[in-house]
């Protein structure tokens, strides 16, 4: 019997150690990610949104103005829900070489994020309003960069250590110059 209970422990543990996933992962992965140049200028975005079984529970389109000053960027995303529901948010960055530091207006703290090649891994804590109380979700997100004026964005929301939820969309760069004045506050 024990010699059952020692392989299925060893067995649990190689599964979660393959499970576990890290950015270095992706260093020889092109074309690479640097947000400075992908996040400069206008961009659309769709995308969806799962509950924790995976069933799509809303969509949404986004445009998205973007740029940088120095190792300073700006991200004025508008939100668009198929429920009508509109949001803004702010990201103010800070590039550092491979890593970056993010704030906005709903990020709890500091976002925290490095790329490597041709990918970004960045985790924060997002004020979600649920059921008309604001909830503190934890999102681990993962941007993909495709080519030059393509990405793909999958976050995974938590609580608690648990899944609550997925996000997966698709971002577009569509010019090198914003298309339209920046939100009202929304000043690096």
């Amino acid at each position: 019997m024990s010699g059952i209970v020692s392989k299925s422990l060893w067995l649990s543990a190689f599964l979660v150690a393959g499970c576990s996933n890290s950015v270095q992962d992706y260093s020889g992965k092109t074309p690479a990610l640097h947000l400075d140049e992908f996040f400069n200028g206008e961009l659309v975005a769709h995308g969806i949104v799962q509950n924790y079984r995976g069933k799509v529970i809303r969509q949404f389109n986004a445009e998205i103005n973007a740029e940088w000053q120095g190792q300073n960027g700006l991200l004025d995303e508008k939100f668009f829900f198929d429920d009508g529901e509109q949001q803004n948010r702010c990201w103010r960055l800070r590039k550092t070489g491979n890593q970056y530091t993010g704030t906005a207006q709903d990020v709890v703290g500091v976002a925290e994020g490095a790329t490597a090649g041709n990918a970004l891994n960045w985790r924060y804590t997002l004020k979600v309003p649920v059921n008309g109380k604001i909830r503190h979700i934890n999102f681990d997100d993962w941007l993909y960069l495709v080519d030059e004026n393509n990405l793909i964005n999958r976050a995974k929301m938590s609580k608690f250590g648990f899944t609550v939820g997925e996000i997966t969309l698709y971002i577009r760069k569509i010019s090198n110059e914003p298309k339209y004045p920046f939100t009202t506050g929304c000043t690096i």
